[in-house]
This record gives structure tokens, sequence and C-alpha cells, in this order.
């Protein structure tokens, strides 16, 4: 199973909506398990990201790449774990987001990449 499989995908949507997430774009969620579908967003309307934002206001608005510029096993063999309020949690290395967010080039994530090569020089890859 690759990350982009349909069951995870699924999975990943069932466990956000349920948190209380719901897409910015008023369209079915589940439609982003659909390969087929992600491409045409990307093609057709020129998107990198399927956003959710918490309707509870606690969770800050959550980007689903449409398509990685990362295979998924780079990112898995390089993923670091933080803690969160005393919860593990895996997230991307800084070199594989700076990858990430030159690859959707939105204002706000060449930014980022500002903040996160500042940050780069002391965080293992």
């Amino acid at each position: 199973m690759t990350d982009r499989a349909a069951d995870a995908t699924r999975d990943l949507i069932n466990a956000l909506t349920a948190a209380g997430y719901r897409p910015v774009a008023p369209v079915d969620p589940a439609l982003l398990a659909d390969a087929s579908i992600r491409d045409q967003w990307r093609t057709q309307r020129n998107m990198e990201v399927f956003s959710l934002w918490d309707t509870t206001n606690r969770g800050p608005t959550l980007d689903v790449l449409l398509s990685s510029p990362v295979p998924f096993t780079d990112l898995h063999r390089d993923a670091l774990t933080v803690t969160l309020d005393g919860v593990p949690v895996t997230v991307a290395s800084v070199a594989h987001l700076i990858t990430m967010k030159e690859h959707t080039a939105r204002p706000r994530d060449l930014e980022d990449v500002q903040r996160l090569r500042v940050l780069q020089s002391g965080v293992p890859k």
C-alpha cells in the first residue's frame, strides 16, 4: 500500500471529518480518495492542495497535497517524531517540508520555506 492508496486516503478523511474538519472547497471530502479526481483538480482547477478547516476553531487548517514531489518511502524513511502534548507525532523532515512547500509555490508556503531554511541548519534531515 502506498501513501496515496484509496483506503488510506478514506481513513484519513474519515478521521479528519470525525474530528470536525471540513473541506474549504464545497466538495465531498470522500472524492479525495479518487486519484483521477485529484488529477482533474490539479489539471483543470490548478489545485496543489486540498484544504480542510477545523469547524471547532481549535486546530489549524490542514493541507493535503494532491501530488507529492517526494516519494512516500523517502518521507517515511526521513520522518521525525516530535511530541505534542505528550503524544508522539510523526512529521516530515525539514528538507522534505521545504521541497513540498516549494512544489506548491503558494505565497505563504514560499514564506514558510524562508523560515524553514533558518531551522534547517540545526535540525536533522
